[in-house]
């Protein structure tokens, strides 16, 4: 396997996820990893980090732990100068940062970068510059700021560089990740998610006990209650929660859907007034999240407080969701709560999560070897706290009724012109601001509705979805004149990062 070590970077997950698609498992933990054995290691990777290592609390390892390992290290960003300033480099706080793309120049060949051409888009996100390498390591690539991008060590078998190799925004980023796994590390291909779910599988079965599984219909919580019905057969319970925030039809789409996997236990909960209610005055995307996280486990205790000897709770929680929650390291940023992220302790069940350290990508591909319908595997991702965080501000049924309507015709429009299985999401967000308009040659004083479309692999980073005119046009007059209450249509052309992809 590959370690990737954790300095606290939101793309630290990105890089394990990249390494496990070239079909080689890859793990991170944390810096404290060098206390222990290397066993079936074959390479390491610093990741990146929002700290500066001169910073006396940010996270670092010892150069004798470097050292002392017998196998390859790549450090990223972070990583890049981490190694650079323990090894007696030259690390310097530059007076111009340098974000997002920019071209790398190659100034020795070296098998990190083969395939790789001598000028090729790179992902920077840094302040901090190796202005000088360590005594021992050549310089491989700068940029036009950066005059140490990409250095090397080969006697140590020390690699780094200061670009993001596995964000899609880094033309041949995916090529110097397999460079350095295969041709630096010398790792086979044998992995696949597949092995991960069969280890779970293997680890659970047998327990005592039954479980309760939270599911909406979306690809990750069906996934999960597929699992673990493996584990548990007729002892779990898939528990949907209507929580008046959902699209039109999704309460009966779910009924539908858990009857044709044969669960013959679905639990439907209709809880839409008390958890609507509960919004009234919120204007604070995270309150939002908050109440509906309480109101959440307050259901779930009570569903699991009805059933027989419930000690278990699946959860469909993805990598991306622990990494915007801030809960896959001290050094992480929290970019948003995520109301599914349910702890032990508040409900005090044992919570299982097959598909933690798992991408959508590769969870789709588990939904395929699993047979599920292709409408569960392409089906574009809801948030759990559904249309309050697609409608800015305060969250009233009017509101909410409104975008049920627009949502229909967003996508009834997108499959009509099939668009909807090449975009990853296509959605509609209700603004808190009105504007003005005009129907019939009267004053029309109206919401504004923005459409958020992107495109993207895992929704670590996302592209705003550059859609033909005429289509935009057509949808947006489609919205103006069916529903009414809606003066105005903009496009978001945002892209993630800076942005995220849902508005709150």
């Amino acid at each position: 396997m590959i370690l990737v070590v954790d300095f606290g970077s939101q793309y630290t997950h990105l890089i394990a996820r990249r390494i496990r698609s070239l079909g080689v498992y890859s793990r991170v933990v944390s810096p404290n990893i060098f206390d222990e054995s290397f066993a079936d290691v074959c390479g390491i990777v610093l990741s990146g980090g929002p700290m500066s290592v001169y910073n006396s609390s940010s996270p670092k390892v010892s150069r004798d732990a470097l050292e002392s390992v017998q196998v390859p290290v790549l450090g990223v960003c972070y990583g890049h100068q981490l190694i650079a300033y323990l090894f007696g480099g030259k690390v310097t706080r530059s007076r111009v940062g340098e974000f997002g793309k920019s071209i790398m120049y190659l100034k020795d060949r070296h098998a990190l970068f083969d395939g790789v051409p001598n000028e090729s888009v790179v992902w920077m996100s840094h302040r901090d510059v190796v202005e000088e390498p360590p005594p021992g390591f050549i310089v491989l690539g700068y940029t036009d700021n950066t005059s140490v991008a990409a250095m090397a060590n080969d006697g140590r078998r020390i690699y780094t560089v200061q670009f993001h190799p596995e964000v899609v925004h880094t033309e041949y980023g995916i090529k110097v990740l397999e460079n350095f796994v295969f041709k630096l590390c010398g790792c086979k291909a044998d992995w696949n998610p597949m092995k991960s779910v069969n280890e779970f599988i293997g680890k659970y079965s047998g327990v005592e006990g039954s479980a309760l599984v939270a599911v909406s219909g979306g690809v990750d919580s069906t996934v999960t209650a597929v699992i673990l019905k493996r584990v548990f057969g007729e002892r779990v319970y898939p528990v949907f929660i209507d929580t008046g925030l959902l699209r039109s039809r999704e309460r009966e789409w779910v009924e539908n859907l858990f009857g044709r996997l044969g669960f013959n236990n679905l639990i439907v909960v209709d809880e839409s007034d008390r958890f609507i209610d509960s919004l009234k005055g919120v204007i604070d995307p995270e309150e939002k999240r908050r109440i509906i996280s309480r109101l959440y486990i307050e259901v779930l205790k009570r569903v699991a407080s009805e059933l027989p000897d419930v000690r278990y709770l699946g959860q469909g929680t993805l990598y991306p969701d622990r990494v915007e929650s801030g809960s896959t390291s001290r050094y992480s940023d929290r970019i948003k709560l995520h109301h599914n992220i349910i702890s032990e302790e508040s409900l005090g069940l044992k919570i299982l999560e097959p598909l933690r350290d798992l991408y959508k990508d590769e969870v789709r591909e588990l939904a395929k070897l699993l047979d599920l319908p292709d409408e569960v595997i392409t089906r574009h991702p809801f948030p759990g706290p559904g249309l309050a965080i697609r409608i800015v501000g305060e969250v009233t049924r009017e509101k909410l009724e409104l975008l049920r309507r627009v949502d229909l015709i967003v996508d009834e429009e997108l499959r009509k012109n099939n668009l909807y299985g090449s975009l990853w999401q296509f959605f509609p967000v209700l603004l808190s601001i009105k504007s003005v308009g005009v129907r019939g040659d009267q004053r029309h004083y109206g919401y504004i509705v923005a459409l958020r479309g992107v495109e993207s692999l895992d929704a670590m980073t996302a592209s705003f979805a550059k859609l033909d005119w005429g289509f935009l046009e057509r949808l947006a007059s489609r919205i103006l004149n069916e529903v009414d209450g809606v003066s105005r249509v903009l496009y978001d052309v945002s892209n993630k990062p800076p942005a995220t992809i849902e508005f709150e």
